[in-house]
């Protein structure tokens, strides 16, 4: 997970609300390869675009694919983030704010075995 999360930022899961595994299994990829283009300074006659927006990334969350959603997205192309909220609802997948996910509680340091 990056150091540099934000607490605004939208986590959409790969898991339904249900439990079960979001499919295709490369959902996350193909959602940011779909708004690729929204990214500071894009403009539409520039050409194709070589990698994901830095508004919209696929990454791993406790061994489950997800999508982090920067805020930024709505200012930038508010329909934009109405899409990727829509997918999440329209597929019943779990959505969390990464605040939720900063403060959630960890394990604690254990010391190494004497020995």
């Amino acid at each position: 997970m990056s150091e540099s999360l934000s607490p605004c930022e939208l986590i959409i899961k790969g898991v339904t609300r249900s439990g079960e595994p979001f499919r295709p299994s490369d959902w996350a990829e193909r959602l940011c390869g779909v708004l690729a283009a929204y990214r500071p300074g894009f403009v539409a006659t520039r050409g194709p675009v070589f990698g994901y927006s830095p508004y919209v990334q696929p990454t791993m969350v406790g061994g489950i694919r997800c999508v982090i959603v920067d805020p930024r997205l709505h200012t930038l192309e508010p329909r934009a983030w109405d899409f990727v909220v829509g997918f999440a609802s329209d597929n019943d997948l779990v959505t969390m704010n990464a605040a939720d996910l900063l403060a959630a509680p960890t394990l604690p340091d254990i010391p190494p075995a004497a020995g």
